[in-house]
């Protein structure tokens, strides 16, 4: 049996970010002591890498690394900058090369690297900080939307997808796009693809029928970032995915899954009496 092309496909590291992907040589080497929620970032941030860096070392090499967009976090505007482990973007950028190289030199030589560009918020309204790192690892391309042949096996894959508020809602927009690409096939303009690749949302999914396959990938960024905490409904899932092609209809592919220990409920009223103040009472301290 012929030895596969090896892919390896991470998206939003959101270097920068508390909880976004950070390795130890860019991070405290030691929790900080307060407030809370820093060290519980700290230690989050560690697990991930730590649990990547074993699961990649497990693996064969890569051949092919895609990146998927959202690489860097940005400036945290809308939490004026709280929520930052490094705000100044320059040194975003100089982290995520750092870690795409971390992941692509992991053979005996380097994999050839792919990028796309995520979202503005994340890197840049003004400029496209996912440029300079394109440079920084040597990435052969990067772009909004592309579409790359291993073996013929077409991969069409983009950052952004809508996001369902609803489980079995998942698989629609996935599913669309897979649709729009064959519309485009049909217009004679670009290739139908055997693998529709999609990141942003934060979970993973997959869809698919015996001729094509549709996923979104799980985020390298962590649990705890303030939109997603108070503003979005849903579970999210930390991890990368790896593809091994062998050819048209010979494609194994995993997806490779971080679980956070389990998280007791807070427990009140354990043998406990709680006394309101003057005035309050259950209904209203709510």
């Amino acid at each position: 049996m012929k030895t596969p092309i090896r892919s390896w496909v991470f998206s939003d590291d959101h270097c920068g970010h508390a909880v976004g992907f950070t390795p130890p040589w860019r991070d405290f080497e030691k929790p900080p002591q307060e407030p809370e929620y820093k060290a519980k970032a700290w230690a989050m941030r560690r697990a991930i890498f730590d649990w990547q860096d074993q699961i990649l070392e497990s693996l064969p090499s890569p051949d092919v690394v895609l990146i998927n967009g959202d690489c860097v976090d940005g400036k945290g505007e809308r939490s004026g900058g709280t929520e930052q482990h490094e705000i100044d973007e320059n040194e975003q950028v100089n982290m995520a090369a750092e870690v795409i190289k971390w992941r692509a030199n992991r053979g005996s030589k380097k994999a050839r690297v792919f990028m796309s560009y995520g979202t503005p918020y994340h890197t840049g309204r003004l400029q496209d900080n996912e440029t300079p790192v394109a440079g920084l690892v040597g990435a052969e391309k990067i772009g909004g939307v592309d579409n790359i042949d291993i073996r013929g096996v077409i991969i069409n894959y983009r950052h952004a997808v809508s996001r369902s508020i609803i489980p079995h809602g998942r698989f629609t927009s996935l599913a669309r796009e897979k649709l729009w690409n064959d519309l485009w096939a049909v217009r004679g303009e670009y290739p139908s693809a055997d693998i529709v690749i999609r990141s942003h949302v934060h979970y993973h999914v997959f869809c698919g029928t015996p001729d094509w396959l549709a996923f979104t990938t799980p985020a390298c960024q962590g649990y705890g970032s303030k939109f997603g905490v108070r503003q979005v409904t849903g579970t999210i899932d930390v991890g990368f995915m790896t593809l091994d092609i062998y050819g048209p209809g010979e494609i194994d592919w995993h997806a490779h899954v971080w679980r956070s220990p389990f998280q007791e409920a807070h427990k009140v009223l354990e043998g406990e009496e709680v006394n309101f103040g003057e005035g309050e009472t259950p209904e209203t301290d709510a």
